[in-house]
């Protein structure tokens, strides 16, 4: 890919849908500030109760210790229910047991859904922050590309102008 095309590609991207102002302010953030965020300390800054609580919860109901818990919780209910109190509380088919547990997942799910929202944004953010990060990378590269051809070119010409002083002293000594 020749210089010219990589300039190209770089003006396609500071040109895509954006105004004078926009791409102004593009290239002060990429040649002067660093772009880098850490989303998840950002995100961790801004958290409300709810949503660390959201998290929390999420956290624990999508573990294996909830899973075991919640069996061992089943299997008490109904030896309580069936062998202890010979159906005083709440007798087979375990109606009361089925309200609790119904209850349970309309207030989870929900709560997890939240949680997985945010995972969403903060993915969403991480992605943003990534595409700054290669323009920015891409452009530095572009620029350092340059100059280095400058570089090389600056060098050939030396070498040229070192090469025919040498050749024009090796003529004259003849």
């Amino acid at each position: 890919m020749t210089k010219k095309d990589k300039r190209k590609i770089v003006q396609m991207i500071l040109h895509q849908n954006l105004e004078k102002q926009d791409k102004e302010d593009i290239i002060d953030l990429l040649a002067d500030t660093s772009i880098a965020v850490d989303v998840d300390k950002e995100e961790e800054r801004n958290l409300t109760f709810a949503e660390k609580a959201a998290d929390k919860i999420s956290e624990i109901a999508g573990s294996w210790t909830f899973i075991f818990i919640s069996i061992l919780f089943l299997i008490s209910w109904v030896i309580i229910n069936t062998i202890i109190l010979k159906n005083d509380f709440d007798p087979y088919p375990f109606i009361l047991l089925n309200l609790l547990l119904s209850c349970i997942s309309a207030l989870q799910a929900p709560i997890i859904m939240m949680s997985q929202n945010r995972a969403s944004k903060k993915d969403s953010l991480r992605n943003q922050n990534d595409y700054k990060i290669d323009l920015k990378s891409e452009l530095l590269l572009e620029d350092l590309h340059h100059k280095v051809e400058i570089l090389i070119n600056n060098q050939n010409r030396l070498l040229n102008i070192l090469d025919k002083v040498i050749t024009d002293d090796d003529s004259n000594e003849y």
